[in-house]
């Protein structure tokens, strides 16, 4: 049985276009600290929209999707 994929949806702040990788991974409550997001971009345990990110100062934007253990933060724009 494999587990159940779960989804968060990050609001990025209003005036903002993107957030670095490193710091979505925080926000999104996925792991604690930013050396741990580090250490997990590092080792090629991210995704981003379907494809490994190793640049931890990523520029995610909008639209995109980063997974990290079955965990799905869909990025959005403020409204």
């Amino acid at each position: 049985m494999s587990k159940m994929q779960r989804s968060i949806r990050f609001v990025l702040r209003e005036g903002e276009s993107y957030i670095p990788l490193i710091q979505l991974l925080k926000a999104a409550g996925v792991v604690d600290l930013g050396s741990e997001a580090q250490e997990v971009v590092t080792a090629g345990l991210v995704m981003r929209n379907g494809e490994v990110e190793l640049r931890k100062r990523a520029k995610i934007a909008a639209g995109e999707t980063v997974t990290f253990q079955g965990m799905d933060i869909i990025v959005q724009c403020a409204e």
